[in-house]
């Protein structure tokens, strides 16, 4: 799955689950943290392992169900003390659906084996050579692209519209506080000489 079905996956899932349990739709910030968690195991494993080569394949370590469960487990305890599991849960939905993701085909085409790297360290399947990121993305197909994960994706792009299309204002309002701290440092420091 692409990173856009991913996204579009878990937003689909998140926008369910909060309608569900809060008839409200997903907040500006719980979206970040569903977009987060729906990209979470690709940004740490296709780099460990096509450009670093430290990972066996782009789907093992983050691709873990036990390493899911250990990551969503250490943020729950770290966010009680702030109040805010909402962001964890929106973030676990978003892994979790990561994984699923990437499960369906293997399902559909019943070969079970290929699912073994939910189980990695125990279990992982040898996916052959993995070769670096530029070799990786040269092998992009356009079909790939705008194939019928790209229909779903502008489907789910309804959906978030309809949800009152959040996420970016919150964006917007984190990088807006991370310039003004890295301003004020930097304008605190000349002023002492720092």
């Amino acid at each position: 799955m692409w990173p856009w079905g991913h996204l579009a996956f878990g937003y689909v899932w998140y926008s369910v689950w909060s309608r569900t349990t809060t008839r409200e739709p997903p907040t500006e910030v719980s979206t970040l943290a569903v977009v987060l968690g729906t990209q979470f195991p690709d940004l740490v494993d296709k780099p460990l392992a096509w450009v670093f080569g430290l990972l066996p394949s782009g789907r093992s370590l983050a691709h873990s169900v036990l390493t899911m469960a250990l990551v969503v487990g250490v943020l729950y305890f770290l966010a009680r003390k702030y109040r805010r599991t909402d962001l964890v849960t929106a973030f676990g939905i978003g892994y979790a659906s990561h994984l699923v993701g990437d499960s369906l085909s293997a399902l559909f085409d019943a070969e079970y084996g290929e699912l073994a790297f939910l189980l990695y360290p125990l279990m992982y399947t040898d996916y052959g050579e993995e070769y670096g990121f530029l070799y990786r993305l040269a092998q992009l197909d356009i079909g790939d692209f705008l194939g019928p994960q790209f229909l779903v994706v502008l489907a789910v792009v309804v959906l978030w519209i309809i949800d009152g299309a959040p996420g970016p204002g919150a964006l917007g309002s984190l990088l807006k506080r991370a310039y003004d701290r890295l301003a004020g440092t930097s304008q605190s420091e000349s002023e002492h000489g720092g």
